[in-house]
């Protein structure tokens, strides 16, 4: 295995030493061979150039997943349909994608990655590495607005998914800026109506769109309606991915893996009970203020019951109620008094 944690690796696994935001696993590499690494990749420049040489040794089909939403979900649907190896959780970056690559079996049919992006140019130098055969698009939506200013930035740059594969893409056919992705598009664009003939094992129409693309892709690479329908019956979702929780006599439905005003959206819709807990989302640059409150009025207006968490859904909760004076208590830790500033 190629791993980054030093603690985690065991007799045989190659140690990759890179520098992150917080720690430099250059200092930890002694520790890694003590637990018994047999190599060690040192920085981000080798750790590309060893997984782009071995993706030119793999016989399998790889397939590239984004999408602004659902390109997770998308993905372990295609993985269970496919019964292959692929990207775990959401390990999609500069770092996870060659990771996915090392440490997948050379054997394999097929392999599917997911890539993730949020500055322009990460796709492009993403599927330099990977070099998928196909592509698929599950979402163009509003996350990363920040750096990429409008929707059809956003397809840009999920769109040079589409101008390097070398097979077929595919896409929902309700999919946003369709028409930017089928001009990004060199070769057969697969544009999926949603349904499949399965019964989708997560709730929301989101979810059965994600399987039913996932679907449609698993059936053009080879695979059977009834394979696919067996290996649905083991289909699990990483992480805090609707994950039900209990605690004491309240359920929980804990989708807190990540968020940006679609999926909001979405999970709104998906949910039956009565109580939200929205909590902020990040990199929406200027239209953050807006889409808080729109994702806050949305809720309410499915007759939900709101509480939120951080200071954009306070503001916007604040703002939508028309008060005009506010008392804010709580402990220090709580950070209550960044409320009060405006430019943060």
């Amino acid at each position: 295995m190629f791993l980054l944690d030093s603690r985690a690796i065991k007799p045989g696994d190659t140690f990759v030493a890179v520098k992150g935001e917080k720690v430099d696993g250059r200092d930890y590499i002694d520790q890694a061979r003590a637990n018994g690494a047999v190599d060690v990749i040192v920085g981000q420049e080798e750790l590309w150039a060893r997984a782009k040489a071995y993706r030119k040794t793999l016989g399998a089909k790889v397939v590239g997943i984004t999408g602004s939403a659902g390109k997770t979900t998308t993905k372990e649907f295609l993985k269970t349909f496919l019964n292959c190896y692929g990207t775990e959780g959401n390990f999609n970056n500069h770092l996870g994608l060659p990771l996915t690559i090392l440490n997948a079996p050379p054997d394999g049919k097929f392999l599917v990655v997911e890539l993730g992006t949020n500055h322009p140019g990460e796709i492009a130098a993403l599927c330099d590495i990977a070099e998928p055969d196909v592509g698929v698009i599950c979402s163009i939506g509003t996350a990363h607005l920040e750096f990429f200013k409008t929707q059809a930035g956003i397809a840009e740059e999920k769109g040079e998914l589409f101008a390097r594969t070398k097979d077929f893409n595919a896409a929902p056919q309700t999919c946003n800026q369709l028409d930017i992705l089928r001009k990004k598009s060199r070769v057969e664009l697969v544009e999926c109506a949603g349904e499949c003939g399965l019964e989708c094992p997560i709730p929301g129409e989101h979810n059965r769109s994600n399987m039913a693309l996932a679907y449609e892709v698993a059936r053009k690479l080879g695979a059977s309606h009834e394979d696919c329908a067996e290996r649905l019956k083991n289909f699990r979702l990483p992480g805090a991915r609707w994950r039900k929780v209990q605690v004491g006599d309240v359920t929980f439905i804990d989708d807190s893996y990540n968020a940006n005003p679609d999926s909001m959206k979405a999970a709104i819709d998906a949910f039956k009970g009565d109580v939200v807990v929205l909590g902020d989302m990040g990199e929406l640059g200027e239209e953050s203020a807006r889409l808080h409150r729109e994702v806050l009025d949305y809720a309410y207006a499915k007759g939900k019951q709101v509480i939120t968490v951080g200071k954009q859904f306070a503001r916007a909760a604040i703002e939508r109620s028309g008060a005009k004076e506010v008392l804010i208590k709580g402990s220090h830790a709580m950070n209550l008094t960044s409320l009060t500033e405006r430019n943060n």
